[in-house]
């Protein structure tokens, strides 16, 4: 069967299931796609974009752990991921439709244009697709093992395998002083997965094997979606500058490789359970806010890398690992931080790193919203005095 013909067959399947609830909703979609479009202009699609990835990042996260670890019925994660690509597909779809001037003709004659009149650039698109199911399918894995916190700062070793990839794949650069960054993180996420002695004499005390493994199977999932993140990553942004394709079109063309994809690991994983108990088993509104999250994800940070760059996504990410430590620890109650001698050095050394300070970031979020070229240099020119900083490095020494 074609690719397309499996992709229009599933869409048929899902539009049977719920639609209802399309019929429900599909006035208030389009209301609110407009009014999207038309507050995202030019001046304030910097802003949003950011702001957009901080909160989608956070949710992602939260949401996910949430959605795993809660008392419910348990649904199958393979079957979300599929759901998701379907339904990114679908508001990239609306996307380009927005593009051709909401017009169905120039819809359609587009998306032949690109999708079946250009076959090679479209199996492009196999190899970062793939990787990124299975990235999808470790993070579900990750996350139902490891409370968000840990999960957000350990991810964060992607950085890593980005740069290492951006140099053997794009051949970029990097500085002495950014390598020392790169290594700098690792050794943090080395701090931050390394118990200190009090934890792990009651680890040994209060925790099974079975706990153990649980954990390592956490990290060892996340440390291999690093992996894929890092080459797909850059795969995908070397397609994205090579040709001029728009970025929806090409998240379309991932879609539907990622739909089919995503089927396959079903088949192979989850064929007994689906026949079981349906596709859509354990599907509640939370699960569905997580699929959300999922599809909207990949557009959002392909909407910032054009419309930004990547020192505000490392911004908005940074923001987003405090967010999810703070919600972690207030709402899922599964963080919690402590100050003691082993943990007063990790502060210490993370609060002694090129840290900006406050008037800098003011000064530098205040010249990126008004367009400014410069604004990216406040964050180069090295470590400004910050009383906050130093006041915290002696409370905890």
């Amino acid at each position: 069967m074609h690719p397309v013909s499996i992709y229009t067959h599933f869409a048929f399947v899902f539009y049977n299931y719920y639609r209802h609830l399309l019929v429900k909703y599909y006035a208030r979609i389009i209301l609110l796609l407009s009014y999207f479009f038309k507050i995202f202009n030019q001046k304030n699609r910097k802003l949003i974009s950011l702001i957009s990835l901080i909160l989608q990042t956070t949710g992602i996260v939260l949401v996910l752990r949430y959605s795993r670890t809660r008392k419910a019925e348990p649904y199958i994660s393979s079957t979300a991921i599929v759901t998701s690509e379907f339904l990114k597909g679908l508001i990239c779809i609306v996307l380009v439709w927005f593009e051709t001037d909401c017009s169905l003709n120039r819809l359609i004659r587009k998306l032949n244009d690109e999708i079946y009149g250009k076959p090679y650039e479209t199996l492009k698109l196999a190899i970062p697709s793939g990787l990124y199911a299975i990235q999808n399918n470790l993070l579900f894995i990750a996350l139902s093992y490891l409370n968000a916190a840990t999960y957000q700062v350990t991810y964060q070793l992607k950085i890593l395998t980005t740069a290492l990839c951006c140099v053997f794949m794009l051949g970029k650069k990097i500085q002495k002083h950014q390598w020392l960054s790169l290594c700098m993180l690792a050794i943090g996420v080395a701090f931050v997965t390394w118990p200190s002695s009090d934890e792990a004499n009651k680890r040994l005390e209060t925790q099974s094997s079975k706990s153990w493994l649980q954990q390592f199977i956490g990290f060892g999932a996340v440390l291999m979606a690093t992996l894929t993140s890092g080459f797909a990553g850059v795969y995908f942004e070397k397609i994205l500058k090579t040709g001029p394709t728009s970025v929806w079109v090409r998240n379309i063309q991932l879609a539907i490789f990622g739909t089919i994809f995503g089927l396959v690991i079903v088949y192979i994983f989850d064929y007994k359970a689906v026949m079981e108990k349906g596709f859509f088993q354990g599907y509640s509104t939370v699960v569905w806010i997580v699929i959300f999250l999922q599809a909207i994800g990949g557009l959002i940070i392909a909407a910032v890398i054009k419309y930004a760059d990547n020192i505000i996504k490392g911004f908005a990410t940074s923001l987003s690992i405090i967010l999810s430590s703070v919600v972690s620890y207030f709402v899922l109650n599964d963080f919690t931080p402590s100050l003691s001698k082993d943990n007063s050095r990790k502060l210490t050394t993370a609060l002694e790193l090129n840290i900006p300070s406050y008037r800098t970031v003011a000064r530098w979020a205040t010249r990126f919203y008004e367009g400014k070229e410069d604004a990216n240099d406040e964050l180069r020119s090295g470590r400004p005095v910050c009383k906050i900083t130093d006041a915290i490095i002696k409370l905890v020494r």
